[in-house]
């Protein structure tokens, strides 16, 4: 794990002295190339990406039983490109005409059952209040007190996910947020209830079949295995972008935008192979300073991003030691430490 460029306290007293710093003056420093779509590297990612996953599925139709676990890893990381070109076009990043971008979004999610529209509203609005207590719907932070009103199965719920159940997370968000349309209002009910009703319909046709010709381990073999490899990258991307012991939720009187999404953010390292199957998603805080930057340029932003606000960059490399490191402190909202484990915060209910 490299060392972040800068620690919180001083992020905030930086802050005081530039209290007028805002969004635009940090896009106005990245270069004006990032934001062009391509549309050769657009097409190519997703002509490369779905060769791959069909080459992860003739792996899986082909390895012995023993190499069936790398089969999965493969297939479910390439599943994730899906998803990640799906986000780009959610972010409307992928292609200038929104219907292009609606129908690949669609496509590409649908073999994950990911309604698309659903996720896209849901996910621009953590953008939009990226690290906002009590506003953010991406692994925010319980309180404490509204962790201790839970009850027992809850709780565990919440402790297994915080903890070394992470991995499952994401499939908990997918399952929760994203197929009721009633949450939603007007022309966005009606854009969610047809993803909804897309995927829906899709697994009803899909699943059948694949269990009528293949069996019960066929549909555990082709599709459940690699879509569980594709939700732990899920959770592991979400969890990590925005999440360390020195990270903060900010309430909405004290959060500011600019550092919400430059500081906030994380870039981490994975291994090459999979941030090259995953379209350097890990490339995270260019893409909250402006979601419009394509995939294939956010190596690029992110680069004139730590010469130019070097100081509030954060930079980690995926480990072990930086999971166990996440999931044995960052438990639930402390206004001081950022966050408190809950080994701490059962202590101190055992000492009162």
């Amino acid at each position: 794990m490299t060392l972040s460029f800068v620690k919180p306290e001083d992020l905030e007293s930086t802050l005081e002295v530039s209290p007028n710093l805002r969004l635009r003056d940090i896009l106005q420093t990245l270069p004006k190339e990032v934001f062009l779509k391509n549309r050769r590297k657009a097409w190519t990612s997703v002509i490369i990406n779905v060769l791959l996953v069909g080459l992860g599925y003739a792996s899986i139709v082909f390895s012995p039983g023993f190499l069936l676990p790398f089969a999965w890893i493969f297939t479910g990381t390439a599943l994730t490109g899906f998803f990640v070109i799906g986000h780009d076009c959610g972010h409307r990043s992928f292609a200038n005409r929104r219907w292009v971008n609606d129908l690949l979004g669609h496509v590409m999610m649908l073999p994950l059952i990911y309604p698309f529209h659903s996720w896209r509203i849901l996910h621009n609005y953590h953008h939009t209040h990226t690290n906002k207590l009590d506003v953010d719907n991406a692994w925010q932070p319980f309180k404490p007190e509204y962790y201790d009103s839970l009850d027992t199965l809850k709780k565990s719920g919440y402790r297994a996910i915080r903890g070394r159940f992470w991995w499952v997370g994401s499939i908990a968000h997918w399952a929760v947020l994203h197929f009721d349309w009633n949450q939603f209002e007007g022309k966005q009910r009606e854009q969610v209830r047809f993803s909804v009703l897309l995927v829906l319909g899709f697994g009803a046709i899909a699943f059948p079949t694949l269990i009528a010709t293949t069996g019960i381990w066929g549909f555990v073999k082709f599709w459940l295995m690699p879509w569980l490899v594709y939700h732990f990258w899920m959770s592991t991307f979400t969890l990590v972008h925005h999440t360390y012991s020195d990270i903060p939720f900010k309430p909405e009187a004290e959060w500011n935008e600019a550092m919400a999404q430059l500081a906030g953010s994380v870039h981490c390292d994975y291994p090459r192979w999979v941030e090259f199957l995953c379209h350097d998603i890990n490339v995270h805080i260019p893409h909250h300073v402006c979601t419009a930057i394509p995939a294939y340029n956010l190596r690029l932003a992110h680069r004139s991003l730590k010469e130019n606000w070097g100081e509030y960059v954060r930079e980690y490399r995926f480990s072990w030691s930086l999971m166990k490191q996440i999931t044995d402190e960052c438990h639930l909202y402390d206004p001081e430490k950022c966050y408190e484990s809950f080994q701490n915060h059962h202590a101190k209910e055992t000492d009162s």
